[in-house]
């Protein structure tokens, strides 16, 4: 699955390291709890000397519906950027994004957003409400009419944050070099779990185990 968002996530932080020799390369391999890769991970690298960097710029994205899913499954934008839920199947669907994990304790009845999109209907272009996402954290997305649909969205103000792809991998390009945190992010964990320093060096390889059992989506 391929994630058009994060292209934009890496021009942003080329434009903020000027100084091509102190960019490193981080390939980050994630694990499940059963040992194999783990896609659809989100992977955040944040540097803990320096400044911190600017935010990356919003993006527009899109999220579809489609054959009771959302698709893509995982999303990573920046703050601030603008996501357009699309309903392309012949029913009706909701989208309800809440905060995920714990955040989701602390969150007041009024948080998140809830959405209503009538089904696709022959000749008619499909329904499409836009929602802009103002604080960084994770989004949970579900279907109040079918439970089995849910969908996630990470969102950043790290320039340095990607997804993994099927083997597991996110190779992130332009980090510092120098002391750093990794967080791992997925839609299935129960808890996001601590942060792990290293040490940035011009090409870094890191093998991050979780204790994620990733859900099987719907064919």
């Amino acid at each position: 699955m391929k994630h058009p968002n994060c292209a934009a996530l890496l021009i942003a932080a080329a434009t903020l390291l000027p100084l091509a020799a102190q960019a490193a390369t981080v390939q980050v391999t994630v694990l499940g709890r059963d040992g194999r890769p783990l896609s659809d991970a989100v992977v955040v690298i944040e540097p803990t000397s320096g400044a911190k960097p600017a935010a990356p710029a919003p993006v527009s994205a899109v999220v579809t519906q489609q054959k009771m899913q959302f698709v893509p499954g995982t999303s990573v934008v920046p703050v601030g950027s603008r996501v357009t839920f699309t309903n392309l199947d012949g029913w009706e669907h909701h989208v309800r994004g809440v905060p995920a994990g714990l955040a989701s304790l602390n969150a007041g009845t009024s948080s998140g957003f809830e959405l209503r999109l009538d089904g696709k209907a022959e000749g008619k272009e499909p329904a499409s409400t836009e929602v802009t996402l103002t604080k960084a954290g994770t989004v949970q997305l579900g279907c109040h009419l079918h439970g089995s649909m849910r969908g996630f969205i990470f969102v950043t103000d790290s320039p340095w944050t990607l997804v993994t792809d099927a083997n597991g991998v996110a190779t992130v390009q332009g980090v510092p070099e120098g002391a750093a945190k990794v967080r791992v992010v997925h839609a299935d964990q129960i808890l996001e779990a601590p942060p792990v320093a290293v040490n940035i060096t011009p090409v870094t390889a890191l093998s991050l185990p979780t204790q994620v059992q990733p859900r099987r989506r719907r064919p």
